[in-house]
């Protein structure tokens, strides 16, 4: 695991190291979902778009969700090195995984930029690559941006399938 201290500053190459350039440069699951497949059983679809308004990184995740877990998931992605390495870790790592796993992944990210929490093993264990950046707090919210819009994304299509009925 990379390891940065929670109580000094985080020197430029230490926030931006070589494992996080280059995880957001392949820029996995980037681009958006192709169009269901015409007379294809109908598949779960949804999509969201979430902003960071501090700095102004915007991510937008499209998922299908077939068998309660992620078959496929799209996104396009405005922002900095810490927001597309954490959208390209998903695109590698979260096909499969159902809902209450996404939740508990970014439960894991979060404690691992707050506390220091090492990562579970599992799909998303590649977390650790985003530890230096647990020493400037402001950059929390560019890692998680991509697990928010994620995690909307898997409501909206929940919401799609399930629509609210009017109880008048």
């Amino acid at each position: 695991m990379l390891a940065a201290g929670a109580g000094g500053p985080v020197s430029a190459e230490d926030l931006y190291h070589e494992a996080l350039v280059r995880l957001a440069q392949e820029a996995v699951g980037a681009g958006a979902l192709p169009a269901p497949v015409s007379g294809a059983a109908p598949a779960l679809q949804g999509s969201a778009t979430v902003d960071n308004p501090l700095c102004g990184d915007r991510v937008t995740m499209e998922v299908r969700v077939e068998g309660g877990g992620i078959a496929a998931l799209a996104h396009r992605v405005r922002g900095c090195v810490l927001c597309r390495a954490s959208a390209s870790l998903l695109g590698r790592a979260a096909t499969g995984l159902g809902t209450a796993q996404v939740e508990a992944a970014r439960g894991a990210l979060s404690a691992l930029l707050r506390e220091g929490t090492p990562p579970p093993p599992g799909p998303l264990a590649g977390l650790d690559v985003f530890a230096p950046a647990r020493a400037s707090p402001s950059r929390h919210s560019c890692v998680l941006l991509p697990f928010d819009a994620l995690q909307a994304a898997l409501r909206d299509a929940l919401a799609r399938a399930f629509p609210q009925r009017d109880t008048r």
